[in-house]
């Protein structure tokens, strides 16, 4: 059987080279898009918490550190704090100090995983520039789960690891500028979509939640 969905939860993931490139996808994106946004970028866990500030003042869209068990709410930016996981679980935001992934926390795999578990096909996954490979298994989920992923064009992105192993990991991503990642999402966000149905899968991240 076929369903309607519509695509409001949109997870995105960054490392070396991120910040240029979260300006310019958050400045794209338009005013009250119908969609929670959540923002990963490996960052040290002595860093300060200036990253909420630069998103918030990159576009139209208001932007604040996550907070454990707030309530996803459309057009808002979460972003990750310093050695915290960011999680989706039951339409809300968690943070755990679980074990590190890929050598971070805040990691992507968690976060992707978590998504794909609570939203399934109505879950966006953007993976932008960084070096190695987190975020790619995340994303190969959220696909499996019936959800869409858009990846920075490796041509484009300062450090091209993480696209590449993400591009690797899924079989139809959007490959794009980040420019064209913006349009991409207020598009899939702004209307319902028609996917087929698949069984539920079993969850994948209930470490990430320790």
């Amino acid at each position: 059987m076929d369903a309607l969905v519509r695509r409001d939860v949109v997870v995105v993931a960054a490392s070396a080279g991120g910040i240029e490139a979260l300006r310019t996808l958050l400045g794209n994106l338009p005013a009250g898009l119908p969609a929670s946004i959540l923002v990963v970028l490996h960052i040290s866990p002595r860093a300060g918490s200036a990253l909420p500030g630069i998103l918030d003042r990159a576009g139209p869209l208001r932007s604040a550190a996550a907070q454990d068990g707030e309530p996803l709410r459309h057009g808002r930016v979460y972003a990750a704090p310093p050695d915290l996981h960011l999680l989706v679980d039951d339409g809300a935001v968690r943070l755990s100090r679980g074990p590190r992934h890929n050598g971070h926390r805040p990691a992507a795999d968690p976060l992707f995983l978590s998504a794909a578990a609570f939203a399934g096909p109505r879950t966006l996954a953007v993976i932008l520039s960084g070096t190695l490979d987190d975020g790619a298994r995340g994303c190969a989920e959220v696909e499996r789960r019936g959800g869409l992923v858009a990846v920075q064009d490796p041509e484009e992105s300062p450090f091209d690891g993480m696209p590449r192993a993400a591009i690797a990991a899924t079989t139809r991503p959007a490959v794009s500028s980040v420019r064209g990642i913006a349009e991409w999402t207020a598009r899939e966000c702004g209307g319902t979509r028609q996917i087929g149905r698949e069984a539920p899968a079993p969850a994948t991240q209930s470490d990430e939640r320790r």
